[in-house]
């Protein structure tokens, strides 16, 4: 079971710092734009979001139960803790992204977008900072 839960961990590792990466090159794309194409190319990729969700929900899921044997031995390993503080970084910078990102679609789009591409930089570095611990941590 805990190799079938490592992929489930590992697909949603790809599927949601991918989108976190995707988001980021589009964002580059975003900026050579004309001011109106680009906000309307930006609300048409907050559709990719949605694999976002998908990963860090399998992430989190797959997590507590590849977690089950180090709960007991948490106090010890402080780049765990690291990690998991980042993962609820993460997670509350993807739940902020969806909020902003329904706000623009409504209006006051260029606000919401600005507040996004904020946002957009700290989950991708959260993203990154959670491999890395966690490679520090389970090597």
């Amino acid at each position: 079971m805990r190799e079938a839960m490592l992929i489930v961990h590992l697909l949603g590792l790809v599927m949601g710092l991918g989108s976190s990466f995707a988001f980021m090159f589009l964002s580059r794309a975003r900026s050579k734009m004309e001011k109106e194409e680009g906000k309307k190319f930006a609300l048409n990729t907050f559709a990719m979001s949605r694999m976002g969700h998908i990963g860090i929900t399998m992430l989190i899921i797959s997590g507590l139960y590849l977690m089950t044997p180090f709960w007991m031995t948490l106090n010890a390993r402080p780049l765990l803790i690291v990690k998991l503080i980042l993962v609820l970084v993460l997670t509350a910078c993807i739940i902020l992204l969806s909020v902003y990102s329904n706000r623009a679609k409504k209006g006051n789009t260029e606000s919401n977008l600005k507040k996004i591409a904020a946002l957009g930089k700290v989950s991708l570095l959260s993203g990154i900072g959670i491999v890395v611990l966690a490679v520090l941590t389970f090597h």
